[in-house]
């Protein structure tokens, strides 16, 4: 189980927690393609990590 990152924290990042989930399983799917980047690690866990380190970068689109 994981405890770390909190989510309050995570969805102070992101201001959305569907844009979070959602940022969060995109990103945990193009890990699964780059198997060589996850190692034994799961790709879920991986992109949490990054979005909490700032490697993974959330852009929003509004319509206009």
């Amino acid at each position: 189980m994981m405890n770390y990152p909190p989510l309050n924290e995570l969805v102070s990042k992101i201001n959305c927690r569907y844009m979070l989930v959602s940022a969060v399983a995109k990103r945990a799917r193009r890990l699964m393609a780059e198997p060589d980047k996850i190692k034994d690690r799961k790709p879920v866990s991986v992109a949490i990590e990054e979005l909490w380190e700032d490697k993974l970068v959330v852009r929003s689109q509004e319509n206009n």
